[in-house]
């Protein structure tokens, strides 16, 4: 329960952060976040997926496919967070 409350916590603080900021789709640009997958609660996901076709259609938390904007090295601190390589990036 305590990690479940700190991963709660976590994700509140990034996301009154983003909002703060502006945009994800702003904050993205900037090249200083990366996609994360396995965090995003039900509808708050950034794009789709294999299982949905765009943005707020999570029907599940943590599902593992569904991602969100996050500042770079944020994700791999998150429990169950996977960093998901853009299709344009030359990671693999």
């Amino acid at each position: 329960m305590k990690a479940e409350t700190a991963v709660k916590a976590a994700l509140a603080t990034l996301l009154a952060a983003g909002l703060a900021a502006g945009s994800t789709s702003a904050l993205a640009a900037k090249g200083d976040n990366e996609k994360c997958a396995g965090v995003v609660k039900a509808g708050k996901n950034d794009c789709g997926t294999s299982s949905h076709a765009c943005a707020a259609q999570a029907k599940a938390d943590g599902e593992k496919e569904s991602w969100v904007y996050l500042p770079k090295g944020t994700c791999e601190k998150l429990v169950g967070g996977m960093v998901v390589a853009d299709k344009g990036d030359k990671k693999k």
